[in-house]
């Protein structure tokens, strides 16, 4: 069930404010307790974000782990994100949407030819971002590291035959999603850049990052 709750923070008082690019990829180290926002700008944009621990990569976002703790494939305000080491990263504490997926994955070459044409395999997908954005990193992370991923702002239902089905979004123009870092996190985004799925429009767009330090949030 979604959850709706806005948050009480001003963007003016924000520490970091970035937008960022349809199709372009985002690295960012959130630290413990800091607020991070994600914008949805313009409506139904797709935001694939991956959590990792900050100075143990091996530890990162557990797509497994979360679904199982809170028993709901959606995430929404409340929802805690799990690492695979079973440990909170982050927490959910203000969203506008109120349905963010955890099952579609990211875009990739091998996804556009298997769901739109053959011809489509070279278009720049979520994969080719993730990757670019760590091969410019040289953090010594590498596509083994890429796990399933978070979709923010994506409506993926799931049919009674366990099937997916990739449905129009239900964000809208200003909607966000606002989390607690629980752990100095990094976050890698691909801003999505499908230009095959209907379900935006078929117009990537640009998303808002914005994060609060901890310390700001007395004064709110």
């Amino acid at each position: 069930m979604e959850k709706l709750i806005e948050s009480r923070l001003d963007e003016a008082s924000a520490s970091y404010t970035h937008v960022q690019l349809a199709g372009e990829p985002w690295m960012h180290i959130i630290k413990r307790n800091q607020i991070f926002r994600i914008t949805d700008l313009e409506g139904n944009q797709a935001v694939d974000t991956l959590f990792y621990h900050a100075t143990n990569i091996d530890e990162r976002y557990s797509a497994t782990d979360t679904v199982q703790r809170q028993g709901n494939l959606y995430l929404s305000a409340g929802t805690v994100l799990y690492s695979n080491y079973g440990r909170p990263m982050l927490t959910i504490i203000a969203d506008t949407c109120g349905q963010h997926d955890t099952v579609g994955g990211a875009c990739s070459a091998e996804s556009n030819t298997v769901r739109y044409a053959h011809e489509k395999k070279f278009m720049h997908s979520c994969r080719d971002s993730f990757l670019h954005a760590l091969a410019k990193a040289n953090n010594g992370m590498t596509k083994r590291d890429l796990v399933p991923n978070i979709n923010f702002f994506m409506n993926v239902p799931v049919t009674s035959q366990g099937g997916l089905r990739f449905e129009d979004g239900v964000s809208g123009k200003g909607k966000y999603v606002e989390m607690r870092a629980e752990m100095d996190v990094l976050v890698l985004i691909s801003n999505c850049p499908q230009l095959n799925n209907p379900c935006n429009a078929y117009n990537p767009t640009p998303v808002r990052l914005t994060v609060w330090d901890a310390l700001e949030l007395i004064h709110v």
